[in-house]
């Protein structure tokens, strides 16, 4: 395979490497690798394979960019929000090697597509970010014999491993054989992530990625790397292959794609469903703080760091958490409005309280991200 002078300059640091070369430079050209999200993880694998001379990077993800990824989603920049993230990763990506061929796939990985899309690439990248897509891009990876190379992050934490039961590795369901009931793990979106741990974990699995398109190298296949950016401290946990994995095992019950909706105990979202009886709305909110005689106080039951972010004024800071030790400091006599971010707390907090003799309290329907919306658009939404 014959490299241009402009790409012999390019590669010039990687081909002065024995292990690399022209043969390794080549192999690398002529692999295909898909890149499922192109977000936090996304980034930094897609950004250092193209830089790297991947022959082609193919991209899964549907979503828009968004102010709040510009954190730690490096492909994107603040002029590229509200653009598909598909288009503003290709625009990135060939800016940065303009020889990588880049396929887009603008939707959803679903049941439906997973296998027909993975079945054209070499490698598969998980840059996911919720249970339904991981199982799923676990087990079509299984099915069609890809290696999986599998991070995830959460807070300051992240982990990294190769999934390859082809390559005599454990496989996701090995780890993890059954998802957390929905709600119990939160999300980047609700937990938050320090901007720079996606680029750490992204950098180890674009690294595993480059090691197994070369064949040199020992790859972290059966280990598990965990990272703690605060310890700034490294881990290891040995994995093996579950013999009963239903996936992988020695004698498989999944031998075709499921409804990874329901198995993740995810549901559809609801209908929107009439007021509840013990909420009221924004503007009932704003009415009662426009008129002294109503006496109503507001109190708000998100975390000290939301309150930090984003604040209706007047409201006093009692984190749902803290409920049963504060409430004293509450008079059961008076009128509360309570909100959180949502609506989803300020109801647990009113059910609470209305059980232990609160009569006059409310919980305002879509929270402080309603009232950002609809009453105070200068109240930061997070």
């Amino acid at each position: 395979m014959q490299f241009s002078n402009d790409e012999l300059r390019r590669y010039a640091r990687h081909l002065l490497l024995p292990e690399v070369g022209v043969a390794g430079q080549a192999k690398w050209r002529s692999t295909r690798v898909l890149c499922i999200g192109a977000g936090g993880l996304g980034s930094p694998v897609a950004m250092y394979l193209a830089a790297a001379g991947i022959g082609c990077l193919g991209i899964v993800d549907f979503d828009t960019v968004d102010y709040s990824n510009l954190q730690r989603q490096l492909l994107h920049g603040t002029t590229d929000v509200g653009r598909l993230k598909t288009d503003s990763a290709r625009d990135a990506l060939a800016r940065l090697n303009p020889e990588v061929q880049i396929e887009l796939h603008s939707v959803r990985l679903t049941s439906a597509n997973a296998l027909a899309i993975i079945r054209e690439y070499d490698i598969v990248v998980d840059g996911t970010d919720n249970f339904p897509t991981r199982y799923l891009t676990n087990d079509a990876c299984v099915l069609l014999h890809k290696p999986n190379v599998y991070g995830s992050i959460f807070r300051f934490e992240g982990q990294a491993s190769v999934f390859a039961p082809h390559l005599t590795g454990p496989c996701y369901r090995c780890l993890y054989p059954e998802p957390p009931p929905p709600g119990l793990v939160p999300s980047c979106a609700e937990g938050g992530v320090l901007g720079v741990l996606p680029g750490i974990i992204g950098c180890i699995q674009a690294t595993e990625i480059l090691k197994l398109a070369l064949g040199q190298g020992t790859p972290l296949l059966g280990r598990l790397l965990l990272f703690n950016a605060l310890e700034l401290r490294f881990r290891e946990l040995k994995l093996r292959r579950d013999p009963a994995c239903p996936l992988c095992g020695d004698r498989p019950t999944i031998t075709q794609l499921i409804d990874y909706q329901q198995f993740c105990g995810v549901t559809a979202a609801p209908a929107p469903t009439p007021p509840h009886p013990d909420e009221v709305t924004v503007h009932d909110l704003n009415r009662a703080l426009a008129d002294p005689s109503l006496q109503v106080r507001v109190l708000d039951v998100r975390e000290p760091a939301e309150h930090q972010l984003a604040r209706i004024p007047g409201a006093t800071l009692m984190p749902l958490a803290s409920l049963p030790q504060r409430s004293i400091e509450l008079d059961p006599a008076l009128a509360y409005y309570i909100h959180c971010k949502s609506g989803k707390r300020s109801l647990q907090a009113v059910e609470w309280l209305k059980a232990r003799g609160f009569r006059a309290v409310k919980s305002v329907r879509g929270g402080i991200a309603a009232w950002s919306e609809e009453i105070d658009p200068s109240v930061p939404k997070y």
